[in-house]
């Protein structure tokens, strides 16, 4: 039986099979998700805050809490889309601000621009570039030399616990 899920601040409620996840929910709804580890419960790219219903889901398991962990915006009332299943009704998910960066190439069109929103790093989710802030060569340059940004390395030497 189907359950249902709302969605802050977009305010949309939508429906989830029993037992299916909150990244097919954010699928579903087309929003903007990376989903960089393909569903493993490995990167902070389905970063979301359950703002109701944090019982209605299934726990969170060693790898989820490994990740959480890392994500600097995490607070007790995370999780990620990709593990945390529905199991009952009453799920209500805000979604994070800011915008996660998948490659260099994302923000490369964007030197010079002011950014929209805030520009998230994919693993760890810290603020790269605030909203309203200037992106510029040095802030790329600055992300460039970061070792941790290698997102395909990080995942290549990552395994199943």
């Amino acid at each position: 039986m189907a359950k249902i899920v709302r969605l802050e601040p977009i305010a949309q409620e939508t429906s989830v099979e029993t037992n299916g996840n909150l990244l097919s929910v954010l699928i579903n709804k087309d929003l903007d998700v990376l989903k960089e580890c393909g569903g493993r419960g490995m990167c902070a790219t389905c970063h979301v805050y359950v703002k109701e219903g944090m019982e209605a889901l299934s726990a969170i398991n060693r790898r989820e809490q490994r990740t959480l962990e890392v994500i600097t915006s995490c607070k007790p009332n995370s999780r990620l889309a990709c593990q945390a299943r529905v199991l009952k009704n009453g799920v209500v998910v805000e979604l994070p601000p800011g915008m996660y960066i998948n490659s260099l190439k994302d923000i490369e069109a964007l030197i010079g621009r002011r950014a929209e929103q805030d520009l998230l790093h994919p693993l760890t989710g810290q603020v790269l570039v605030e909203a309203g802030k200037l992106i510029t060569r040095s802030t790329l340059k600055q992300i460039e030399d970061t070792t941790s940004f290698n997102v395909g390395a990080y995942f290549s030497h990552s395994t199943d616990v």
